[in-house]
């Protein structure tokens, strides 16, 4: 299965009080390797943008009264992220407002179970302290020297990165398949008398060491 690394922006905190999207960013990924595949978009929210998330995210409702609402790219949105598993920071927060604004138009709301939420994982392994994108970037020496404010687009790439260290999965390009481990696993044990091969250094090699090694010995005694 594919996944999509998914984040929204708001105008507020809550969908129940009347807030809206104003930006989603989808980024698609194959065992955690994007493959190239985006989807992003700004929306009109039909309503202003709270001054909080403003200070937030940047945008006023100037800049998005022009866009399309949300009604006219759920469509698209839904056939993106269609049976695919959704990665999301703090997901009960993106998937309420998802939700309500699938409600609103009468299209299917996103089921909760196709969902990992990387804040939850992230509390359960590191407990009793701030678990937030930019504290988690941190931690695991993620680059957000151009996170000067939140956008989707950027943060979705950010998650990719944080959760791969959260699973512990550094270089998924280096994954092996099920058939592939299951050989090695039930080949015989061989004993280290068996092992026979030495990998000789070539003469090239040779002199670039011996150059190295009096290199150092001028350096340090000398």
């Amino acid at each position: 299965m594919s996944e999509i690394i998914l984040d929204t922006e708001t105008t507020g905190l809550s969908p129940e009080k009347g807030d809206r999207i104003i930006e989603i960013a989808c980024i698609e990924t194959q065992e955690l390797i994007p493959t190239k595949r985006t989807f992003y978009k700004l929306i009109n929210p039909e309503r202003e943008v709270s001054e909080d998330a403003f200070k937030i995210h940047g945008y006023n409702y100037e800049k998005l009264k022009n866009q399309k609402k949300f009604k006219e790219i759920s469509d698209e949105l839904l056939k993106f992220i269609k049976n695919k598993k959704l990665i999301i920071h703090n997901a009960p927060f993106d998937i309420s407002f998802l939700n309500y604004e699938l409600k609103k138009i009468g299209k299917p709301t996103i089921d909760k179970k196709n969902v990992i939420d990387t804040l939850e994982i992230a509390r359960g392994k590191f407990p009793g302290t701030s678990n937030s994108l930019d504290n988690l970037c941190k931690r695991f020496g993620i680059d957000i020297s151009k996170r000067k404010k939140h956008n989707a687009l950027l943060d979705c790439q950010l998650l990719r990165d944080v959760y791969i260290n959260l699973i512990d999965q550094r270089e998924p390009t280096l994954s092996l398949n099920s058939e592939i481990i299951n050989k090695v696993k039930h080949q015989p044990t061989q004993s280290k008398d068996n092992f026979k091969f030495v990998l000789k250094p070539t003469q090239e090699e040779i002199e670039k060491h011996k150059k190295f090694i009096k290199e150092e010995m001028k350096k340090n005694y000398f």
